[in-house]
């Protein structure tokens, strides 16, 4: 009985443990542009598109899990869809990622909030970016 009292308590908190790790904290908030000068030697760069990303929360969690939200601006007079290969993340080593598959339609000069997950990574990142 003692076994399955200690075995049930054991596992009560290695669940607790894990579900913090799945909390995600804010590593910082990005306005406007951010300057960095990492090199680019493969030229890893987003397809172009018509959308401007306005600013973006980076969030993370203990298992290295990587999020943003964003704040996204269409700037054609047309109605556009933002996908995963129009956006990329910059992080801490200078690696270029682009978030995990979505696809979001945004009517003319519309402005919309996304959260965008980019997998597991050691580094935060540092920055959202589309190409104009």
């Amino acid at each position: 009985m003692l076994k399955f009292i200690m075995l049930t308590i054991g596992l009560l908190c290695s669940g607790m443990a894990m579900a913090v790790d799945d909390v995600l904290t804010v590593d910082r908030s990005v306005s406007g542009s951010f300057q960095s000068s990492f090199p680019n030697e493969n030229n890893i760069q987003p397809d172009i598109s018509d959308f401007k990303v306005l600013n973006s929360v980076l969030m993370s969690n203990e298992a290295g899990e990587r999020w943003a939200v964003i704040t996204v601006e269409n700037l054609a007079s047309g109605q556009r869809t933002l996908n995963q290969n129009q956006l990329m993340a910059l992080f801490a080593n200078g690696e270029r990622l682009t978030p995990h598959i979505f696809k979001r339609r945004f009517s003319a000069n519309e402005i919309l909030s996304i959260t965008l997950a980019f997998g597991e990574h050691k580094f935060p990142i540092l920055e959202v970016y589309p190409r104009n």
